[in-house]
């Protein structure tokens, strides 16, 4: 490997980059407009973007993108050159400042739920200026947002971005009332990001795995993850590879990949990075991904980031670390040294407690998806059921304060905001809970629903703009105390109270997997959102409109277009899985079962005719042929379904009948087919078992 300090963020046109290429003034004016959020002037574009193109020339880019983040859920880009003719026999490179601001790309192309017909297609990329630019396979990549002719977002960075903008308003606000006279609050995330590496040539033997990520059918193999001997093992050299090589590519990326390991399940495993401001990471964790497929093909491997690839073992999750901080770097939910500082901590701490409880919905419909729906409730993934969990040690302060007794680290004292006598509380001084969906583990919190595949965009978008609602609800009645001159320190104190006493329902800090949990945060009264169609038709809630409304995230417009693109994509996924498992039945295990048993058959006749015993081969025969009947069966009740399906235009309607109807019917052509699995001749069946694919690298 190179050297590191070498290479990393080599292909990356950040601050020093910046620094070194531009003139002084001209540098300076870009980081003032990048600060202050104004529109970039285009003489001052023409000179970032010419400086940018002789740096990507040096570095032997050919062209440029703009590279921005649809409503696939996926990266986009769409690749020109720098060539521009000046005779007919020569060219030179160029790049202008209205290339670097603004691209056209064809809107009618990507979901848009009604935003855009085909006969509207105009689109635009606006460059973000705040995410540096890079070069990716010889290309200038321009991160950018998207939107349509008429404004309207249309892509998962724009109201991220307006989100940053949201909660840094509110904290201010806040925070002046401390006296804290900070220009700018920051989200952070760092996400972790769990993946399944398999053997390339096995994949591509497994249709399901080719057409959706997941194997549509597989039977238990002999060992999974029972002895828990994966998790944190020894890395295999051929993985060891991928991941180094990995690391190199995302380093010249600027991407802070830290922490590498073998996860619980049989080639599964986890790559944390560094966290980092949340446009950045969301970026970056776009990229991750997508790196991880194109390094781990070299390596004769496929890199699944399926949240359930799998049945039987851990799915696929990514891990959102989430905080935020100042400008200056202080994270406003680490607990301080000082009493105001703890007032602060706790306001801020409860602010979350609050958005956590009164937009559970929303947060269950940020991490909802066909995919994931398989993972929520097991195998170290939280359930559905949204609940906090705090630790012993935050909690019983919170409970003190409600309750105005003391609390006792190393002596008793009074927990009175603002008071001398406030004692300080250690970092991580309670244990990790791995089934809480929403976990406080210091001075963060982990977000562990995200399902592998998802982009980040959505969940932090979420989370910047509920905590934004719960902080201006803060500032309102904080400033209205402050005016009529009551005790700051008492209204702080008295607010903390009154927050947790009103959310306090929300925290959790015991077994999330228990069935008791289930009837306990009934009596609650929490959601229990278990599948998408249940969870999806909360986001347009009139309270969750009203809400993003306020803090300028989403329009109506724009919420009820997110809507129809989230019901069409959950309805799309499931209506591929189905065909491709009826393809795989009919054409794949039906054939490969009737030989198996045509042999079975020979053989039994073959063994009459000399007078032998056969009674062995009959009662296998008679067993698959009883299962060969139930799969039949269920092949026909699933060509039912999916033909009924089809009716159904409302994609309301038609999420609930794919719940209801469609998967119950799948899960039984899987039941009988694994079954026949688990009798049939491994040189019959017709593609890789689960065994090959876990322990075959």
């Amino acid at each position: 490997m190179s050297n590191i300090k070498d290479i990393f963020a080599s292909m990356v046109f950040n601050d020093a980059v910046m620094r070194e290429k531009l003139p002084k003034e001209t540098y300076k004016s870009l980081i003032k407009t990048i600060e202050d959020g104004k529109e970039l002037d285009i003489s001052l574009a023409n000179v970032v973007a010419n400086a940018m193109k002789d740096w990507a020339i040096e570095k032997g880019a050919t062209h440029f993108t703009h590279w921005f983040q649809p409503m696939t859920g996926v990266t986009a880009e769409k690749h020109d050159s720098f060539i521009t003719p000046v005779s007919n026999c020569d060219v030179i490179m160029e790049f202008s400042g209205k290339e670097l601001v603004k691209g056209e790309p064809d809107a009618s192309s990507f979901p848009s739920g009604g935003l855009r017909a085909t006969f509207e297609a105009r689109g635009y990329t606006a460059w973000d200026p705040t995410s540096y630019a890079f070069i990716k396979d010889d290309t200038l990549c321009i991160p950018t947002a998207f939107c349509s002719f008429g404004g309207e977002a249309l892509d998962k960075k724009t109201p991220l971005l307006r989100s940053m903008e949201a909660v840094s308003r509110q904290a201010i606000r806040v925070l002046r009332l401390f006296g804290n006279k900070t220009k700018k609050v920051v989200s952070t995330v760092g996400a972790e990001q769990e993946y399944f590496l398999v053997d390339k040539e096995l994949f591509e033997k497994r249709k399901d795995l080719v057409i959706t990520g997941r194997t549509l059918f597989g039977a238990k193999p002999p060992k999974g993850q029972e002895m828990d001997d994966h998790y944190f093992g020894s890395i295999k050299p051929r993985v060891k590879a991928f991941m180094a090589e990995l690391d190199e590519e995302l380093w010249k990326l600027g991407v802070l990949a830290k922490t590498e390991h073998n996860e619980a399940a049989p080639a599964q495993h986890e790559l944390a990075p560094i966290f980092g401001t949340t446009n950045l990471a969301t970026d970056h964790n776009q990229l991750t991904m997508e790196t991880m497929k194109k390094i781990a093909s070299r390596h004769g491997l496929v890199c699944l980031l399926h949240e359930k690839p799998f049945a039987g073992v851990n799915g696929s999750g990514k891990h959102n670390n989430w905080a935020i901080a100042t400008k200056e770097g202080v994270n406003l939910l680490e607990p301080g040294e000082t009493p105001s500082e703890n007032a602060q901590f706790l306001l801020f701490l409860c602010a979350v407690i609050a958005a956590v409880d009164d937009y559970q919905d929303l947060l269950r419909v940020s991490v909802a998806s066909a995919g994931n729906d398989h993972r929520l409730g097991a195998n170290e993934a939280p359930p559905a059921i949204i609940s906090m969990f705090l630790g012993d040690e935050l909690t019983a302060i919170l409970d003190s304060i409600e309750n105005g007794t003391p609390y006792d680290v190393h002596k008793q004292s009074v927990m009175e905001i603002g008071a001398d006598v406030l004692p300080k509380f250690a970092k991580d001084a309670t244990d990790r809970n791995r089934t809480s969906p929403f976990a406080f583990t210091g001075n963060k919190f982990e977000f562990r629903s995200l399902g592998a595949s998802h982009s980040v965009s959505g969940p932090n978008l979420t989370l910047n703009t509920i905590v934004a609602e719960e902080l201006s609800r803060i500032a309102d009645k904080l400033e209205a105390a402050v005016e009529m001159g009551e005790d700051f320190n008492k209204s702080v104190g008295a607010l903390i109270r009154d927050i947790y006493r009103q959310h306090k329902r929300i925290i959790f800090n015991g077994n999330n997997y228990s069935d008791e949990w289930i009837e306990e945060a009934e009596r609650r009264g929490l959601l229990n959102l278990r599948t998408t169609p249940d969870a999806l038709p909360c986001f347009v809630a009139r309270k969750n409109i009203e809400m993003y409304e306020k803090h300028k995230v989403f329009t109506e417009t724009e919420m009820r277009s997110r809507d129809d693109i989230h019901m069409e994509s959950y309805c799309k996924v499931m209506n591929i899985e189905a065909l491709t498992m009826l393809d795989m039945a009919k054409k794949q295990i039906l054939p490969a079962v009737m030989k198996y048993k045509g042999m079975l058959c020979k053989t039994a006749v073959s063994a009459a005719s000399l007078g032998i015993t056969n009674d062995v081969e009959v009662e296998l025969i008679n067993k698959i042929s009883t299962l060969v009947g139930e799969l039949n069966e269920s092949i026909g009740a699933l060509e039912f379904a999916i033909d009924e399906s089809h009716k159904i235009a409302d994609h309301y309607k038609l999420m609930f009948f794919i719940r209801d109807e469609i998967i119950p019917t799948m899960n039984s052509v899987r039941t009988a087919a694994d079954g026949l699995e688990e009798m049939v001749g491994e040189d019959y069946w017709p593609f890789p078992t689960y065994d090959a694919l876990l322990f075959n690298i």
